[in-house]
């Protein structure tokens, strides 16, 4: 048996050209959508923001495939979305869709047999409907509150049976309905991060505040304070660090391993303000934490303290590299 590493350079060639093929096809396809949207994506987007409900978004098989991710996305971005299955709909499910909500259903031909019931069921109780199709005079176009229409565009797989341009557009559509909807409402990192806590996406939005420690935790001790007393709050907090206050309880200064070693001589004898580091680099508490590691990164350093920048500089808190790298910050 011929291995795939080992396939002679002319069928590579050949995978790579329809490859580029496709891609090209596509992108056509994608350049004639962005030309024909026009009045009815407006009012598809006007139709979504008055809705009190969800965006109820429901295709069959290959549009159904695409349907899932545009609902996902809209969910994702502030705007409340489900999908709903045209053949589940039929058996009960049309009980989710409620007055309230605007339907979004997908079908390339516009005449997917499967769509008839939920169809039906926005026209019987004047549920908003926005159609995506591809032939204007199609069932579902012609019973749409709003019609969007695909351009006719060549599908990828060459004799034009397999969805792929077409699926595409719908896609990209879906996109930039999505994108629409979160620039009117002007979405923010802060929001996106609401609908993702978890994984490389929520991680690299948290910001220090989430992560910091606060309160008692903190090391801090006067500047006036004996080091004695100094080590023995550094080593209860156990950062290996202790910030220094004034008498205003404003961080002057920091104290850290190096500063212990550059004042072995006579450290006992000293104060805080005699060892400790003036002007000590700090982060803001709404910073994003991927930019705290950096700093920490780039100075060698394992902690930061957090001082607002437009506070009167007293600490809030304390972030400590390991936080950072247990949330999933790198």
């Amino acid at each position: 048996m011929t291995s795939s590493c080992t396939e002679p350079s002319g069928d590579r060639e050949r995978f790579l050209a329809t490859a580029r093929r496709v891609i090209e096809i596509e992108a056509r396809g994608l350049a004639a959508l962005a030309d024909s949207l026009g009045d009815s994506f407006s009012a598809a987007i006007d139709l979504i923001l008055k809705a009190r409900g969800r965006v109820i978004v429901s295709g069959m098989g290959k549009s159904g495939h695409v349907g899932r991710k545009i609902a996902a996305t809209l969910a994702s971005t502030g705007t409340p979305a489900q999908f709903v299955h045209p053949a589940e709909a039929s058996h009960g499910d049309l009980g989710m869709v409620t007055e309230s909500d605007v339907a979004l259903v997908l079908s390339n031909s516009g005449e997917t047999p499967e769509l008839s019931d939920i169809i039906a069921h926005t026209r019987r109780f004047s549920i908003p409907l926005i159609g995506v199709a591809s032939r204007p005079e199609s069932t579902l176009l012609r019973q749409s509150d709003v019609a969007i229409v695909l351009p006719r565009a060549e599908e990828a797989c060459g004799q034009g049976i397999v969805p792929t341009t077409s699926t595409t557009m719908t896609l990209a559509l879906g996109d930039a309905i999505a994108v629409a909807l979160m620039e009117h409402r002007r979405f923010t990192p802060e929001h996106f991060r609401t609908f993702h806590p978890g994984g490389k996406l929520g991680a690299r939005l948290l910001k220090v505040a989430d992560l910091m420690h606060v309160g008692e935790a903190l090391p801090l001790v006067g500047e006036a304070t004996p080091m004695t007393d100094t080590l023995v709050e550094m080593s209860r907090k156990g950062f290996g660090v202790v910030g220094v206050t004034n008498t205003e309880g404003r961080l002057v200064g920091i104290i850290t391993d190096g500063d212990l070693r550059r004042h072995m001589q006579g450290l006992l004898e000293r104060s805080a303000a005699e060892v400790m580091t003036r002007d000590p680099r700090t982060v803001a508490p709404d910073a994003v934490a991927e930019t705290a590691v950096a700093i920490m990164r780039e100075r060698r350093i394992t902690c930061l303290f957090v001082v607002s920048p437009d506070g009167p500089g007293r600490p809030e808190g304390l972030l400590h590299i390991h936080d950072c790298l247990r949330a999933g910050v790198v």
